[in-house]
């Protein structure tokens, strides 16, 4: 069983059902191509799959968790976080912040002065699937494999 899920909102705000749009304010994903973290609980899959046609997932590492912090983690005013911030929250580097990401032990919500969220990029070189389909129809959304390698070119 994952103890973690990367998520990312792959469609954007038009044409979305109020439900889907209410679920995906409670998951942090308000606009297209944002990012998150969420420790894996009873809820959490399926939130996901009740959106699946909107977000793509897939179960976090620590090394993803780590590009992502070190890339694009952000605090109020948009600004970059240090180290100092980090041992502020009671973490002595990012590799710690990502091991507990990863495990489930902490998150993104709860860390007050770190953004619930990562704003992501589009795709560099492009989707080389579907953004319309879920990825067992050749597309990118639902639970997606691939999703790494995507968010790395995000990045």
């Amino acid at each position: 069983m994952a103890k973690a899920y990367l998520v990312v909102r792959i469609k954007g705000q038009a044409d979305v059902p109020h439900w889907a749009t209410t679920t995906m304010e409670l998951l942090q994903l308000e606009k297209k191509y944002r990012a998150t973290i969420l420790p894996a609980k009873e809820n959490t899959l399926g939130m996901l799959n009740k959106v699946r046609h909107y977000v793509s997932w897939i179960e976090l590492d620590a090394g993803l968790a780590k590009e992502l912090i070190d890339k694009k983690a952000r605090k109020s005013g948009y600004q970059r976080v240090t180290t100092d911030d980090l041992k502020e929250l009671g973490f002595p580097s990012t590799d710690a912040l990502a091991t507990a990401l990863s495990e489930g032990k902490a998150t993104l919500s709860k860390l007050k002065p770190l953004k619930p969220w990562f704003a992501l990029a589009p795709p560099r070189y492009g989707f080389k699937r579907s953004t319309k389909t879920l990825y067992g129809q050749k597309g990118v959304l639902g639970e997606n494999k691939e999703l790494g390698n995507l968010v790395r070119n995000m990045m």
